[in-house]
């Protein structure tokens, strides 16, 4: 071979048409053949049509699958392909599924008689409807397999893939062994043989890990173009695609390439995996702001959270200054926030809801301690049975700024900001671990910050990350602020990035780009000459470098004492707002929404009347789009309403 990918997949697909007992299906805007079981041969072709100038399997190779699997009952296994020798019903070399496993089989000939080994991968979940890429690299006794461009699992097994495997008289048969029993009932759209190479690091360069190619038959490539005059189309595809009516419906990747139509304003909608696109309807497009609502606190407000539970209705928590009386929950009622409940907390800075399976939660960070002079941060689980909010656990906390829950591999963790201990800025802030046994977050990691504000988690493909705002190391603002990346079952550190007092974090994506913007609140160093102005400096905005795997400046912005970014759109428009709290004569400071302008970044377009601006919050209600502002000067938050034409 001279190490070209063989398409597996495109030899069994006759020019100009499909191979009996295949169809074309389209699933989540992604193309696959389903397989029939009814004549397995037919699925079949001599492996000499692929091997031409050598007779022998490689000894070093790369396989590469895309696919979609259904849900495959306990004791059954599918093949995802085999390769046979036609006087035998031995598999030379095949691949098969089972649920939560993926087994590698091939026929070594060392001994008289042969005997066939089978190399196991466990813990390889693809039941969810999803699709995925599977990049196996053999060589020798080492097996590597990397799903979805994740972590990849190693093996190294007793027996190695033989050196000279013959495939004289052989066939490759797609999605079964020669016989109905085991055929693959999923969907299958990239089937590669790349010898003598790993070819994971040819696959995962694109941002979509899940839909990754290397090479894809040309039936499966585009959606079939509407046919010129009366010809038919050249490859009949059928998809899944169904029209929902009603209320905005979810849109995920569950729903991907489903439609919404929405009556009262008499559009189509297509869900492209997480947002709802218009097809039929006049794009909206942000016009101006007027302010809607007036929201009187209990006391100046630290922090904003906007959520909704299911069948109950939209909330807000404001995290105020002072006990009593406290922090409120407000409901939105009649188009209005109204209060709801009351809970005690000690100078709290921020809230941060979350679930955990079917159960709710709310945890507030307390920046002082109690009557009782012990330091407490509080998580608060929703009753059905009485509609509140009750205490459901206390964790310890140092003047705690934030939180951040976030669920990895299907685990749940809650992450706390320690600000600081008495006068020491240099602590650590925590990450816990729910215990599903006990029902309580249990201590997993704990990792250095200085004076700490927030945190921000978020995934990029099959990686998740977690970016720290350190805001003063107890000398001055000018200071590393960190991003961390989850791997091997902890946070490591991924990126050091200089922040001037970094207060907020806000991850965004645009299109398929990634942005990460950081708010820098003020300029001190006690070893330096002081600055004209403290508070009037830069906040800046980063972009993921695929190619240098770091984040690199996109965007500088004149902030004010910046304390909070928050990302939305109208349309087809993206928007940032600042939180300007202080330039350092006032704060009565404007702050700004910035429109997305492509190739000149983010450009102002709206000046908000702000009094200490403290944190952000988008939302949205049937009525319309919504800006909720807390001010940490006077007990008066603003809801915004954005004006659409």
């Amino acid at each position: 071979t001279d190490l070209r990918p063989l398409d597996i997949l495109s030899e069994v697909v006759p020019a100009g048409g499909l191979a009996h007992g295949m169809r074309v299906f389209q699933v989540q805007g992604v193309h696959g053949f389903q397989l029939a079981a009814s004549r397995p041969r037919a699925l079949g072709f001599p492996a000499s049509r692929l091997f031409i100038h050598c007779d022998h399997f490689p000894e070093e190779f790369s396989i590469i699958v895309t696919l979609r699997v259904l849900g495959v009952p306990a004791k059954r296994n599918e093949y995802i392909f085999t390769l046979m020798a036609e006087e035998s019903p031995s598999v030379l070399v095949g691949l098969r599924y089972a649920p939560d496993k993926l087994h590698f089989l091939f026929w070594s000939q060392e001994r008289a008689s042969g005997w066939q080994t089978r190399v196991t991968f466990h813990n390889v979940s693809l039941s969810n409807n999803q699709w995925h890429t599977l990049v196996l690299a053999v060589s020798g006794q080492s097996f590597s397999l990397t799903v979805d461009c994740s972590v990849p699992k190693d093996l190294v097994v007793e027996t190695p893939f033989p050196a000279s495997l013959s495939v004289k008289r052989a066939s490759f048969y797609l999605g079964n062994r020669r016989r109905r029993k085991g055929v693959f009932t999923g969907l299958l759209r990239q089937l590669v043989l790349l010898p003598g190479a790993d070819a994971t690091p040819r696959v995962c360069t694109a941002m979509n890990f899940k839909e990754s190619t290397l090479s894809v038959p040309t039936v499966l490539q585009d959606v079939p173009t509407k046919p010129a005059s009366n010809e038919v189309l050249k490859y009949p595809y059928e998809t899944d695609t169904k029209v929902t009516l009603g209320s905005r419906p979810p849109c995920t990747k569950q729903e991907k390439a489903q439609f919404w139509f929405n009556a009262s304003r008499r559009g189509l909608y297509l869900c492209n995996g997480s947002v709802w696109i218009s097809l039929l309807e006049v794009k909206q497009r942000l016009d101006y702001v007027e302010e809607y609502q007036s929201l009187v606190t209990n006391s100046e407000t630290m922090g904003v959270e906007v959520f909704t539970i299911p069948k109950v209705g939209l909330f807000a928590a404001t995290a105020n200054r002072y006990t009593p009386p406290g922090s409120a929950i407000y409901k939105w009622t009649d188009g209005k926030f109204v209060p709801y409940q009351n809970i005690p907390t000690y100078q709290a800075q921020s809230w941060k809801y979350f679930t955990i399976g079917k159960k709710i939660f709310l945890a507030v960070a307390n920046f002082e301690q109690n009557d009782r002079g012990q330091e407490f941060s509080v998580i608060y689980k929703w009753s059905r049975r009485k509609e509140k909010f009750v205490t459901y656990q206390r964790i310890t906390t140092h003047s705690a700024r934030d939180w951040e829950a976030f669920a990895i591999e299907g685990e749940a963790f809650l992450a706390v900001v320690n600000h600081r201990e008495g006068n020491n800025h240099n602590i650590d802030s925590v990450i816990y671990r729910w215990n599903p046994r006990t029902g309580l977050f249990e201590t997993n990691q704990t990792i250095p910050t200085s004076g700490a504000y927030d945190w921000e988690f978020f995934t990029i493909g099959p990686y998740s990350f977690l970016a720290v705002a350190n805001t003063f190391n107890g000398t001055s603002t000018k200071i590393y602020s960190h991003i961390y990346i989850w791997l091997g079952g902890s946070f490591q550190l991924f990126q050091s990035i200089l922040t001037f007092g970094a207060a907020d974090w806000e991850v965004f994506h645009i299109g398929d780009r990634v942005f990460l913007a950081v708010a820098n609140s003020h300029s001190y160093d006690s070893g330096m000459p002081a600055p004209s102005n403290f508070y009037a400096i830069n906040s800046s905005i980063y972009e993921l470098n695929i190619t240098a795997q770091m984040f690199v400046k996109f965007q500088d912005l004149l902030t004010y004492s910046a304390l909070d970014w928050e990302f939305f759109s109208v349309g087809d428009d993206s928007f940032l707002v600042v939180a300007n709290s202080f330039d350092g004569f006032t704060f009565s400071v404007n702050s700004i929404i910035y429109r997305w302008q492509g190739y000149e970044g983010f450009v102002a377009a709206h000046h908000l009347p702000t009094v200490g601006c403290r944190d952000w919050e988008a939302f949205h209600t049937a009525e319309g789009s919504y800006l909720l502002y807390s001010s940490a000067k006077e007990p008066l938050s603003k809801v915004l309403k954005l004006k659409t034409t």
